[in-house]
Protein backbone atom coordinates (compact mmCIF):
# COMPACT_ATOMS: atom_id res chain seq x y z
CA UNK A 1 0.00 0.00 0.00
CA UNK A 2 2.89 2.34 0.78
CA UNK A 3 4.47 1.66 -2.62
CA UNK A 4 1.10 2.17 -4.32
CA UNK A 5 0.65 5.50 -2.52
CA UNK A 6 4.12 6.65 -3.54
CA UNK A 7 3.43 5.64 -7.15
CA UNK A 8 0.13 7.52 -7.10
CA UNK A 9 1.79 10.66 -5.73
CA UNK A 10 4.48 10.42 -8.39
CA UNK A 11 1.91 10.13 -11.16
CA UNK A 12 -0.05 13.10 -9.79
CA UNK A 13 3.10 15.22 -9.60
CA UNK A 14 4.00 14.26 -13.17
CA UNK A 15 0.47 15.08 -14.29
CA UNK A 16 0.82 18.56 -12.83
CA UNK A 17 4.00 19.18 -14.87
CA UNK A 18 3.64 21.14 -18.09
CA UNK A 19 6.63 21.52 -20.37
CA UNK A 20 7.37 24.72 -22.24
CA UNK A 21 7.14 28.39 -21.23
CA UNK A 22 4.01 29.80 -19.62
CA UNK A 23 2.43 32.68 -21.53
CA UNK A 24 2.93 36.10 -20.00
CA UNK A 25 0.72 38.85 -21.29
CA UNK A 26 2.88 41.57 -22.90
CA UNK A 27 3.19 44.81 -21.00
CA UNK A 28 1.78 47.64 -23.11
CA UNK A 29 3.31 50.96 -22.19
CA UNK A 30 0.86 53.80 -22.56
CA UNK A 31 0.79 57.45 -21.67
CA UNK A 32 -1.64 58.89 -19.18
CA UNK A 33 -3.19 61.26 -21.73
CA UNK A 34 -3.58 61.49 -25.47
CA UNK A 35 -1.13 63.75 -27.29
CA UNK A 36 -2.49 67.16 -28.29
CA UNK A 37 -2.12 68.12 -31.98
CA UNK A 38 0.57 70.68 -32.62
CA UNK A 39 -0.33 74.26 -33.45
CA UNK A 40 -3.73 75.91 -33.24
CA UNK A 41 -6.51 73.86 -31.66
CA UNK A 42 -9.95 73.49 -33.23
CA UNK A 43 -13.23 73.96 -31.40
CA UNK A 44 -14.11 70.24 -31.21
CA UNK A 45 -11.42 68.16 -29.56
CA UNK A 46 -10.90 64.73 -28.04
CA UNK A 47 -11.48 64.14 -24.32
CA UNK A 48 -10.72 61.11 -22.16
CA UNK A 49 -14.33 60.34 -21.26
CA UNK A 50 -15.50 56.73 -21.78
CA UNK A 51 -15.72 55.85 -25.45
CA UNK A 52 -19.23 55.61 -26.85
CA UNK A 53 -19.67 51.99 -27.92
CA UNK A 54 -22.29 52.79 -30.55
CA UNK A 55 -20.28 55.73 -31.84
CA UNK A 56 -22.30 56.03 -35.07
CA UNK A 57 -25.17 57.44 -33.00
CA UNK A 58 -23.13 60.51 -32.03
CA UNK A 59 -23.82 61.92 -35.52
CA UNK A 60 -27.55 62.02 -34.69
CA UNK A 61 -28.47 60.81 -38.17
CA UNK A 62 -31.32 58.26 -38.00
CA UNK A 63 -30.66 57.00 -41.52
CA UNK A 64 -26.98 56.34 -40.76
CA UNK A 65 -27.90 54.46 -37.59
CA UNK A 66 -30.48 52.42 -39.51
CA UNK A 67 -27.93 51.50 -42.18
CA UNK A 68 -25.44 50.40 -39.52
CA UNK A 69 -28.02 48.16 -37.87
CA UNK A 70 -28.89 46.68 -41.24
CA UNK A 71 -25.25 46.01 -42.05
CA UNK A 72 -24.80 44.23 -38.72
CA UNK A 73 -27.49 41.74 -39.65
CA UNK A 74 -27.06 41.38 -43.43
CA UNK A 75 -23.40 42.00 -44.29
CA UNK A 76 -21.89 38.97 -46.00
CA UNK A 77 -18.34 39.63 -44.79
CA UNK A 78 -19.60 39.42 -41.22
CA UNK A 79 -21.37 36.17 -42.00
CA UNK A 80 -18.19 34.77 -43.52
CA UNK A 81 -16.21 35.79 -40.44
CA UNK A 82 -18.82 34.12 -38.24
CA UNK A 83 -18.52 30.96 -40.30
CA UNK A 84 -14.73 30.98 -39.87
CA UNK A 85 -15.24 31.41 -36.14
CA UNK A 86 -17.51 28.36 -36.05
CA UNK A 87 -14.79 26.38 -37.84
CA UNK A 88 -12.22 27.49 -35.25
CA UNK A 89 -14.53 26.42 -32.45
CA UNK A 90 -14.88 23.01 -34.07
CA UNK A 91 -11.09 22.71 -34.39
CA UNK A 92 -10.70 23.65 -30.73
CA UNK A 93 -13.23 20.96 -29.78
CA UNK A 94 -11.35 18.35 -31.81
CA UNK A 95 -8.04 19.30 -30.20
CA UNK A 96 -9.33 19.49 -26.65
CA UNK A 97 -10.88 16.03 -26.96
CA UNK A 98 -7.37 14.61 -26.48
CA UNK A 99 -7.60 15.41 -22.77
CA UNK A 100 -10.27 12.75 -22.24
CA UNK A 101 -10.42 8.96 -22.61
CA UNK A 102 -11.69 7.59 -25.90
CA UNK A 103 -14.31 4.85 -25.55
CA UNK A 104 -15.80 2.86 -28.41
CA UNK A 105 -18.13 -0.08 -28.86
CA UNK A 106 -17.84 -2.62 -31.64
CA UNK A 107 -19.47 -5.79 -32.78
CA UNK A 108 -19.08 -8.08 -35.75
CA UNK A 109 -20.21 -11.36 -37.17
CA UNK A 110 -18.35 -13.54 -39.65
CA UNK A 111 -18.82 -16.82 -41.44
CA UNK A 112 -15.29 -18.30 -41.66
CA UNK A 113 -13.30 -21.35 -42.59
CA UNK A 114 -9.72 -21.91 -41.40
CA UNK A 115 -6.91 -23.79 -43.08
CA UNK A 116 -6.26 -27.39 -42.03
CA UNK A 117 -2.53 -26.69 -42.13
CA UNK A 118 -2.62 -23.28 -40.45
CA UNK A 119 -3.90 -22.00 -37.13
CA UNK A 120 -6.16 -24.10 -34.98
CA UNK A 121 -9.65 -24.58 -36.36
CA UNK A 122 -12.30 -23.78 -33.74
CA UNK A 123 -14.81 -25.88 -35.66
CA UNK A 124 -12.82 -29.04 -34.80
CA UNK A 125 -13.01 -30.40 -38.37
CA UNK A 126 -9.44 -29.52 -39.45
CA UNK A 127 -10.55 -26.93 -41.94
CA UNK A 128 -13.16 -29.15 -43.60
CA UNK A 129 -16.16 -27.04 -42.52
CA UNK A 130 -17.05 -23.38 -41.95
CA UNK A 131 -18.09 -21.88 -38.65
CA UNK A 132 -19.77 -18.76 -37.25
CA UNK A 133 -17.97 -16.23 -35.04
CA UNK A 134 -19.80 -13.56 -33.03
CA UNK A 135 -17.81 -10.80 -31.36
CA UNK A 136 -18.96 -7.74 -29.36
CA UNK A 137 -17.40 -5.50 -26.74
CA UNK A 138 -16.01 -2.16 -25.61
CA UNK A 139 -12.55 -0.64 -26.02
CA UNK A 140 -11.01 2.39 -24.30
CA UNK A 141 -7.73 4.27 -24.52
CA UNK A 142 -6.35 7.31 -22.75
CA UNK A 143 -3.04 9.08 -23.17
CA UNK A 144 -1.66 10.05 -19.77
CA UNK A 145 -0.62 13.67 -20.21
CA UNK A 146 2.32 13.52 -17.79
CA UNK A 147 4.30 16.26 -19.51
CA UNK A 148 1.41 18.57 -20.38
CA UNK A 149 1.75 18.17 -24.16
CA UNK A 150 -1.98 17.71 -24.65
CA UNK A 151 -2.71 20.62 -22.30
CA UNK A 152 -0.41 22.82 -24.37
CA UNK A 153 -2.21 21.72 -27.53
CA UNK A 154 -5.52 22.71 -25.96
CA UNK A 155 -4.04 26.01 -24.79
CA UNK A 156 -2.83 26.76 -28.33
CA UNK A 157 -6.25 25.82 -29.74
CA UNK A 158 -7.96 28.18 -27.27
CA UNK A 159 -5.61 31.00 -28.32
CA UNK A 160 -6.25 30.25 -31.99
CA UNK A 161 -9.97 30.49 -31.27
CA UNK A 162 -9.35 33.94 -29.78
CA UNK A 163 -7.60 34.89 -33.02
CA UNK A 164 -10.75 33.95 -34.94
CA UNK A 165 -12.98 35.82 -32.48
CA UNK A 166 -10.96 38.99 -32.88
CA UNK A 167 -10.84 38.51 -36.63
CA UNK A 168 -14.63 38.69 -36.64
CA UNK A 169 -14.48 41.79 -34.44
CA UNK A 170 -12.00 43.38 -36.85
CA UNK A 171 -14.32 42.63 -39.78
CA UNK A 172 -17.19 44.16 -37.82
CA UNK A 173 -15.16 47.26 -37.08
CA UNK A 174 -14.26 47.58 -40.76
CA UNK A 175 -17.90 47.18 -41.82
CA UNK A 176 -19.04 49.81 -39.32
CA UNK A 177 -16.42 52.30 -40.47
CA UNK A 178 -16.98 51.61 -44.16
CA UNK A 179 -20.75 52.03 -43.82
CA UNK A 180 -20.34 55.37 -42.06
CA UNK A 181 -17.66 56.55 -44.50
CA UNK A 182 -19.67 55.67 -47.61
CA UNK A 183 -22.78 57.30 -46.18
CA UNK A 184 -20.92 60.49 -45.22
CA UNK A 185 -19.27 60.66 -48.65
CA UNK A 186 -22.67 60.17 -50.28
CA UNK A 187 -24.09 63.11 -48.37
CA UNK A 188 -20.99 65.11 -49.28
CA UNK A 189 -21.50 64.38 -52.99
CA UNK A 190 -25.15 65.38 -52.73
CA UNK A 191 -24.19 68.62 -50.97
CA UNK A 192 -21.62 69.34 -53.69
CA UNK A 193 -24.26 68.72 -56.33
CA UNK A 194 -26.66 71.08 -54.55
CA UNK A 195 -23.98 73.78 -54.50
CA UNK A 196 -23.25 73.15 -58.19
CA UNK A 197 -26.93 73.43 -59.08
CA UNK A 198 -27.20 76.70 -57.13
CA UNK A 199 -24.24 78.10 -59.03
CA UNK A 200 -25.77 76.82 -62.26
CA UNK A 201 -28.89 78.85 -61.52
CA UNK A 202 -26.72 81.92 -60.92
CA UNK A 203 -24.84 81.30 -64.17
CA UNK A 204 -28.09 80.95 -66.10
CA UNK A 205 -29.36 84.21 -64.67
CA UNK A 206 -26.09 85.86 -65.67
CA UNK A 207 -26.48 84.43 -69.19
CA UNK A 208 -30.03 85.77 -69.40
CA UNK A 209 -28.87 89.14 -68.11
CA UNK A 210 -26.08 89.34 -70.68
CA UNK A 211 -28.52 88.42 -73.46
CA UNK A 212 -30.90 91.19 -72.35
CA UNK A 213 -28.05 93.68 -72.19
CA UNK A 214 -26.95 92.59 -75.66
CA UNK A 215 -30.46 93.26 -76.94
CA UNK A 216 -30.31 96.70 -75.33
CA UNK A 217 -26.96 97.36 -76.96
CA UNK A 218 -24.99 97.68 -73.70
CA UNK A 219 -23.27 94.25 -73.89
CA UNK A 220 -21.28 92.39 -76.47
CA UNK A 221 -21.44 88.98 -78.04
CA UNK A 222 -18.28 88.19 -76.06
CA UNK A 223 -20.20 88.65 -72.80
CA UNK A 224 -22.93 86.30 -74.00
CA UNK A 225 -20.45 83.69 -75.18
CA UNK A 226 -18.52 83.79 -71.92
CA UNK A 227 -21.75 83.48 -69.92
CA UNK A 228 -22.88 80.51 -72.05
CA UNK A 229 -19.50 78.85 -71.61
CA UNK A 230 -19.79 79.29 -67.85
CA UNK A 231 -23.20 77.60 -67.87
CA UNK A 232 -21.88 74.67 -69.92
CA UNK A 233 -18.80 74.29 -67.71
CA UNK A 234 -20.93 74.10 -64.56
CA UNK A 235 -23.38 71.68 -66.20
CA UNK A 236 -20.43 69.41 -67.08
CA UNK A 237 -19.80 68.83 -63.37
CA UNK A 238 -23.20 67.26 -62.73
CA UNK A 239 -22.81 63.90 -64.57
CA UNK A 240 -19.66 63.05 -62.60
CA UNK A 241 -21.42 63.89 -59.35
CA UNK A 242 -24.38 61.71 -60.34
CA UNK A 243 -22.02 58.84 -61.19
CA UNK A 244 -20.26 59.21 -57.85
CA UNK A 245 -23.61 59.17 -56.04
CA UNK A 246 -24.66 55.97 -57.82
CA UNK A 247 -21.33 54.33 -56.97
CA UNK A 248 -21.67 55.16 -53.29
CA UNK A 249 -25.26 53.90 -53.20
CA UNK A 250 -24.03 50.68 -54.80
CA UNK A 251 -21.24 50.43 -52.22
CA UNK A 252 -23.76 50.77 -49.40
CA UNK A 253 -26.05 48.22 -51.10
CA UNK A 254 -23.16 45.75 -51.19
CA UNK A 255 -22.46 46.33 -47.51
CA UNK A 256 -26.11 45.53 -46.81
CA UNK A 257 -25.91 42.36 -48.93
CA UNK A 258 -28.29 43.83 -51.50
CA UNK A 259 -28.34 44.03 -55.29
CA UNK A 260 -27.02 47.13 -57.11
CA UNK A 261 -29.18 50.23 -56.69
CA UNK A 262 -31.36 48.43 -54.14
CA UNK A 263 -31.09 51.47 -51.84
CA UNK A 264 -31.52 54.08 -54.59
CA UNK A 265 -35.03 55.10 -53.59
CA UNK A 266 -33.99 55.39 -49.96
CA UNK A 267 -30.71 57.27 -50.40
CA UNK A 268 -31.05 59.28 -53.61
CA UNK A 269 -32.96 62.17 -51.97
CA UNK A 270 -30.46 64.79 -50.82
CA UNK A 271 -29.40 64.85 -47.18
CA UNK A 272 -27.01 66.90 -45.08
CA UNK A 273 -23.54 65.72 -44.17
CA UNK A 274 -23.65 64.27 -40.61
CA UNK A 275 -21.90 66.66 -38.26
CA UNK A 276 -19.63 65.98 -35.32
CA UNK A 277 -20.27 66.99 -31.75
CA UNK A 278 -18.49 69.55 -29.63
CA UNK A 279 -16.36 67.04 -27.75
CA UNK A 280 -15.28 63.58 -28.83
CA UNK A 281 -15.01 60.99 -26.04
CA UNK A 282 -12.19 58.60 -26.92
CA UNK A 283 -11.47 56.87 -23.60
CA UNK A 284 -8.09 56.39 -21.95
CA UNK A 285 -4.85 55.32 -23.65
CA UNK A 286 -4.56 52.38 -21.25
CA UNK A 287 -7.77 50.89 -22.69
CA UNK A 288 -6.42 50.64 -26.23
CA UNK A 289 -4.98 47.13 -25.94
CA UNK A 290 -8.29 45.84 -24.54
CA UNK A 291 -10.33 47.40 -27.32
CA UNK A 292 -8.52 47.17 -30.66
CA UNK A 293 -9.19 43.77 -32.26
CA UNK A 294 -5.87 43.70 -34.10
CA UNK A 295 -3.94 44.12 -30.83
CA UNK A 296 -6.04 41.43 -29.15
CA UNK A 297 -5.51 39.22 -32.19
CA UNK A 298 -1.73 39.74 -32.12
CA UNK A 299 -1.71 38.86 -28.42
CA UNK A 300 -3.69 35.67 -29.09
CA UNK A 301 -1.25 34.70 -31.86
CA UNK A 302 1.62 35.22 -29.44
CA UNK A 303 -0.19 33.07 -26.88
CA UNK A 304 -0.71 30.28 -29.42
CA UNK A 305 2.94 30.44 -30.51
CA UNK A 306 4.10 30.24 -26.90
CA UNK A 307 1.90 27.21 -26.19
CA UNK A 308 3.16 25.52 -29.37
CA UNK A 309 6.67 25.53 -27.90
CA UNK A 310 5.36 23.34 -25.07
CA UNK A 311 3.79 20.97 -27.62
CA UNK A 312 7.11 20.69 -29.45
CA UNK A 313 9.00 20.04 -26.20
CA UNK A 314 6.44 17.46 -25.13
CA UNK A 315 7.25 15.38 -28.23
CA UNK A 316 10.71 14.70 -26.73
CA UNK A 317 9.17 12.84 -23.78
CA UNK A 318 7.60 9.37 -23.66
CA UNK A 319 3.94 8.93 -24.50
CA UNK A 320 2.15 6.60 -22.12
CA UNK A 321 -1.27 5.34 -23.15
CA UNK A 322 -3.64 3.22 -21.10
CA UNK A 323 -5.83 0.95 -23.18
CA UNK A 324 -8.23 -1.86 -22.47
CA UNK A 325 -11.08 -3.85 -23.90
CA UNK A 326 -13.94 -5.91 -22.53
CA UNK A 327 -16.19 -8.06 -24.66
CA UNK A 328 -17.69 -11.39 -25.50
CA UNK A 329 -16.86 -13.89 -28.27
CA UNK A 330 -18.77 -17.02 -29.22
CA UNK A 331 -19.46 -19.29 -32.18
CA UNK A 332 -23.17 -19.37 -31.38
CA UNK A 333 -25.25 -16.26 -30.93
CA UNK A 334 -27.00 -17.84 -27.95
CA UNK A 335 -23.64 -18.19 -26.15
CA UNK A 336 -22.55 -14.57 -26.76
CA UNK A 337 -23.79 -13.32 -23.38
CA UNK A 338 -22.56 -16.22 -21.27
CA UNK A 339 -19.79 -15.86 -18.69
CA UNK A 340 -17.55 -18.30 -20.47
CA UNK A 341 -17.55 -16.17 -23.65
CA UNK A 342 -16.01 -13.15 -21.95
CA UNK A 343 -12.80 -11.56 -23.25
CA UNK A 344 -10.70 -8.76 -21.83
CA UNK A 345 -7.36 -7.08 -22.27
CA UNK A 346 -5.74 -4.10 -20.57
CA UNK A 347 -2.38 -2.55 -20.00
CA UNK A 348 -0.22 0.48 -20.69
CA UNK A 349 1.82 1.20 -23.79
CA UNK A 350 4.88 3.43 -24.01
CA UNK A 351 6.38 5.21 -26.99
CA UNK A 352 9.75 6.92 -26.68
CA UNK A 353 11.48 8.73 -29.58
CA UNK A 354 15.06 7.49 -29.93
CA UNK A 355 16.21 8.71 -33.33
CA UNK A 356 14.39 10.94 -35.82
CA UNK A 357 17.16 12.66 -37.74
CA UNK A 358 16.74 15.96 -35.86
CA UNK A 359 13.09 16.37 -36.80
CA UNK A 360 11.92 17.06 -33.24
CA UNK A 361 14.73 19.55 -32.60
CA UNK A 362 13.98 21.28 -35.88
CA UNK A 363 10.31 21.58 -34.94
CA UNK A 364 11.23 23.04 -31.55
CA UNK A 365 13.53 25.58 -33.20
CA UNK A 366 10.74 26.49 -35.61
CA UNK A 367 8.21 27.03 -32.81
CA UNK A 368 10.64 29.20 -30.85
CA UNK A 369 11.37 31.32 -33.92
CA UNK A 370 7.63 31.66 -34.59
CA UNK A 371 7.13 32.79 -31.00
CA UNK A 372 9.81 35.47 -31.44
CA UNK A 373 8.14 36.61 -34.66
CA UNK A 374 4.74 36.79 -32.94
CA UNK A 375 6.26 38.90 -30.13
CA UNK A 376 7.73 41.35 -32.65
CA UNK A 377 4.45 41.43 -34.58
CA UNK A 378 2.63 42.31 -31.36
CA UNK A 379 4.99 45.22 -30.69
CA UNK A 380 4.59 46.44 -34.25
CA UNK A 381 0.78 46.22 -34.05
CA UNK A 382 0.68 48.28 -30.87
CA UNK A 383 3.08 50.86 -32.28
CA UNK A 384 1.08 51.12 -35.50
CA UNK A 385 -2.09 51.64 -33.46
CA UNK A 386 -0.56 54.58 -31.59
CA UNK A 387 0.55 56.13 -34.87
CA UNK A 388 -2.90 55.69 -36.44
CA UNK A 389 -4.61 57.38 -33.50
CA UNK A 390 -2.13 60.26 -33.48
CA UNK A 391 -2.59 60.73 -37.23
CA UNK A 392 -6.38 60.72 -36.91
CA UNK A 393 -6.32 63.23 -34.06
CA UNK A 394 -4.15 65.51 -36.18
CA UNK A 395 -6.41 64.99 -39.19
CA UNK A 396 -9.53 65.78 -37.19
CA UNK A 397 -8.04 68.99 -35.84
CA UNK A 398 -6.65 70.10 -39.22
CA UNK A 399 -9.87 69.38 -41.11
CA UNK A 400 -11.84 71.55 -38.67
CA UNK A 401 -9.40 74.43 -39.06
CA UNK A 402 -9.56 74.12 -42.84
CA UNK A 403 -13.36 74.08 -42.78
CA UNK A 404 -13.42 77.28 -40.72
CA UNK A 405 -11.10 79.09 -43.11
CA UNK A 406 -13.06 77.94 -46.14
CA UNK A 407 -16.33 79.08 -44.56
CA UNK A 408 -14.87 82.57 -44.34
CA UNK A 409 -13.64 82.31 -47.94
CA UNK A 410 -17.14 81.35 -49.11
CA UNK A 411 -18.65 84.30 -47.26
CA UNK A 412 -16.20 86.74 -48.78
CA UNK A 413 -16.59 85.29 -52.29
CA UNK A 414 -20.36 85.59 -51.98
CA UNK A 415 -19.98 89.27 -51.10
CA UNK A 416 -17.58 89.70 -54.02
CA UNK A 417 -20.02 88.06 -56.46
CA UNK A 418 -22.94 90.23 -55.35
CA UNK A 419 -20.74 93.30 -55.69
CA UNK A 420 -19.45 92.29 -59.12
CA UNK A 421 -22.97 91.61 -60.42
CA UNK A 422 -24.18 95.04 -59.28
CA UNK A 423 -21.15 96.77 -60.75
CA UNK A 424 -21.64 94.90 -64.04
CA UNK A 425 -25.25 96.03 -64.23
CA UNK A 426 -24.09 99.58 -63.57
CA UNK A 427 -21.41 99.23 -66.23
CA UNK A 428 -18.51 99.72 -63.82
CA UNK A 429 -16.76 96.36 -64.48
CA UNK A 430 -16.60 93.92 -67.38
CA UNK A 431 -18.50 90.67 -67.41
CA UNK A 432 -15.24 88.74 -67.07
CA UNK A 433 -15.00 89.98 -63.49
CA UNK A 434 -18.38 88.43 -62.73
CA UNK A 435 -17.29 85.09 -64.24
CA UNK A 436 -14.01 85.12 -62.34
CA UNK A 437 -15.66 85.75 -58.99
CA UNK A 438 -18.38 83.19 -59.66
CA UNK A 439 -15.76 80.54 -60.50
CA UNK A 440 -13.92 81.36 -57.29
CA UNK A 441 -17.16 81.09 -55.29
CA UNK A 442 -18.00 77.69 -56.78
CA UNK A 443 -14.49 76.41 -56.08
CA UNK A 444 -14.51 77.54 -52.43
CA UNK A 445 -18.02 76.21 -51.87
CA UNK A 446 -16.99 72.80 -53.18
CA UNK A 447 -13.88 72.88 -51.02
CA UNK A 448 -15.97 73.82 -48.00
CA UNK A 449 -18.31 70.87 -48.59
CA UNK A 450 -15.28 68.62 -49.02
CA UNK A 451 -13.73 69.90 -45.79
CA UNK A 452 -17.01 69.52 -43.91
CA UNK A 453 -17.22 65.95 -45.16
CA UNK A 454 -13.58 65.47 -44.19
CA UNK A 455 -14.29 66.47 -40.59
CA UNK A 456 -16.90 63.74 -40.22
CA UNK A 457 -14.73 61.22 -42.05
CA UNK A 458 -11.85 62.07 -39.72
CA UNK A 459 -14.06 61.31 -36.72
CA UNK A 460 -15.02 57.95 -38.21
CA UNK A 461 -11.34 57.24 -38.84
CA UNK A 462 -10.57 58.16 -35.24
CA UNK A 463 -13.21 55.80 -33.87
CA UNK A 464 -11.92 53.04 -36.14
CA UNK A 465 -8.33 53.65 -34.97
CA UNK A 466 -9.55 53.45 -31.38
CA UNK A 467 -11.13 50.08 -32.15
CA UNK A 468 -14.55 50.96 -30.76
CA UNK A 469 -17.94 49.69 -31.79
CA UNK A 470 -17.75 45.92 -31.64
CA UNK A 471 -18.30 45.62 -27.88
CA UNK A 472 -22.05 46.18 -28.06
CA UNK A 473 -22.42 43.54 -30.81
CA UNK A 474 -19.82 40.88 -29.95
CA UNK A 475 -19.07 41.18 -26.22
CA UNK A 476 -15.94 39.70 -24.69
CA UNK A 477 -16.03 35.92 -24.51
CA UNK A 478 -13.73 33.39 -22.93
CA UNK A 479 -12.29 31.07 -25.53
CA UNK A 480 -12.17 28.17 -23.12
CA UNK A 481 -15.92 28.01 -22.70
Amino acid sequence: MRKLALLTLSLVSLGACTVGPDFQRPDVRSTAHWAEPQGRQAASRAVSDPLEEQWWDVFHDPQLSALVRRALSDNLDLKLASSRLQQSRAVRQVTSAGRYPEVSADGNYGRKRNSANGLSDPSGNNGRSAFNLWDAGFAASWELDFWGRVRRETEAANATLQVAENDRRAVLLSVLAETAQDYIQLRGVQSTRAVTEQNLDVARRSLKLSQLRLADGVATHLDVAEAAAQVAAIEARLPDLQQRQDQLINALSLLMGQAPQALHAQLSPDGAVPQTQRQVAIGLPSQLAERRPDIRQAEARLHAATASIGVAKGDFYPRITLSGSLGSQAMQLSDLGSWGSRTFAFGPSLSLPLFNGGRLQGMLDLREAQQQEAALAYQQTVLRAWHEIDDQLTRYNASQLRRGSLAEAVRQNQIALDTAQHQYVEGVVDFVNVLTVQSALLATQEQWVESSTGVSLAMVGLYKALGGGWESVYPLQTAGR
